[in-house]
């Protein structure tokens, strides 16, 4: 049986980007998707700078910019006040280059201009993984044996999990399962075959713990979402993209503007979703083991949050760039797993600060269970989160990966 020297297991935009970067320090890889194409869930996503810089250092930022515009500015109504607030969104770089500014994009664009760099025979579709075990070759090297769901089996030298918040690597490491926040969201693509009307910028309400937004991606795309508590009743809705498009009409967009009920009846079905906001606590990242031998995780795997600073595949792009730059000169297991263990160490604090900011702004801006504490929580959102405490988290999170090395 042929041994593969790593393989990365998951074909989202995590495990695509890592093929990818290490495709450019000339490591070749091999990534087991679960579907039988590539796919994504949800329509689209926010790439923050810190994204650009590592798509950048990937070579393919080049091939999004010029489809996007650039995010100038937002704002946030309370609709049970009435009140707007103005958010301003930082497109310059410290070198004064605005195209490094956050943009709203395809997720399908953003995952087939990475694949599309790759070799036709650096994806194997249908590869569910179910288990992994360890052996020991007659000399004394350590390899990972992978267990498919279709009884398939394939050796690895090195792994890297890239497979999502409920990540089989990620257990196989020991690290603790995520908790679920309590909250989720319904996310949509609504198209306007005519072309819309919607000046740009990101537009956000806020209403009795529910927070919706909308942006349009371009001349005839608007994305939206609508986070709100997870209750029984939406629970129902499960992935069925009819229900999802019920539930909305019928229950969570009722009090909200009327372009909602637009937005949701306009999404094609396959791209509205439901997800749960599920994280990993913050210390469990920071003391829990990330990485183990040739084994290690990247992305929603390594460090999954909630969605309310849009980091997530912000940092799961930055991740694939510093494991790359960590392995680019890795020659033997033991180069391999002293790379993993650099890496670790590095996007530990990072990934660990990004969970807690998350989850806090979630908090603030959504408010929190009882009377006397939301309250408090709604004043302190409505007079300085937005206009101090904001704009400095989104400053701290700005971060730049660097290049890849040349090999």
């Amino acid at each position: 049986m042929v041994v593969e020297e790593i393989v990365i297991v998951g074909g989202g935009i995590a495990g695509v980007a890592t093929a990818l970067a290490l495709r450019r320090v000339g490591k070749k890889s091999l990534v087991l998707e679960r579907w039988r194409e590539l796919r994504e869930t949800g329509s689209a996503l926010t790439l923050s700078h810190n994204a650009w810089c590592a798509l950048d250092a990937l070579g393919v930022g080049h091939k999004l910019k010029p489809h996007y515009r650039l995010l100038r500015t937002g704002t946030v109504t309370n609709l049970a006040t009435g009140a707007t607030q103005t958010q301003s969104f930082p497109n310059e770089d410290d070198n004064g280059r605005e195209e490094m500014g956050s943009r709203s994009v395809h997720r399908t664009a953003l995952l087939e201009a990475m694949a599309e760099e790759l070799p036709p025979d650096s994806i194997r579709f249908c590869s569910k993984l179910v288990s992994i075990r360890t052996e020991v070759l007659p000399d004394s090297s350590t390899i990972m044996v992978l267990h498919l769901d279709d009884g398939a089996i394939i050796k690895a030298k090195a792994v890297i999990g890239c497979d999502g918040v409920h990540s089989v690597v990620a257990q196989w490491l020991g690290l603790a399962s995520p908790r679920d926040s309590g909250r989720s969201a319904v996310r949509g693509l609504a198209v306007y075959p005519e072309g819309h009307n919607f000046r740009p910028g990101l537009q956000q309400f806020l209403l009795n713990g529910v927070r919706a937004g909308f942006v349009p991606i371009n001349d005839k795309d608007v994305y939206w979402f609508v986070t709100h508590p997870t209750t029984p009743k939406v629970r129902e809705m499960g992935r069925d993209p009819e229900l999802i498009r019920r539930a909305t009409l019928e229950h969570l967009i009722v009090d909200l503007p009327a372009e909602f009920k637009v937005f949701a009846q306009q999404s094609e079905p396959s791209s509205l979703s439901w997800n749960q906001f599920l994280y990993r606590l913050p210390w469990d990242v920071l003391f829990g083991q990330l990485q183990r031998g040739c084994v290690t995780v990247a992305g929603d795997a390594f460090h999954p949050t909630t969605p309310d600073l849009g980091q997530g595949a912000c940092v799961a792009l930055e991740d694939t760039v510093v494991l790359a730059r960590c392995l680019a000169h890795a020659n033997s297991p033991k180069d391999m797993e002293q790379g993993m263990a650099r890496y670790a160490a590095e996007r530990r604090w990072r990934a660990t600060w990004l969970i807690i900011a998350s989850y806090i702004s979630g908090f603030v801006q959504q408010g929190s269970d009882g009377r006397w504490t939301s309250a408090s929580v709604k004043l302190f959102r409505d007079l300085f989160f937005y206009r101090f405490v904001f704009p400095w988290i989104i400053g701290i999170a700005r971060y730049d990966c660097g290049k890849l090395p040349e090999v």
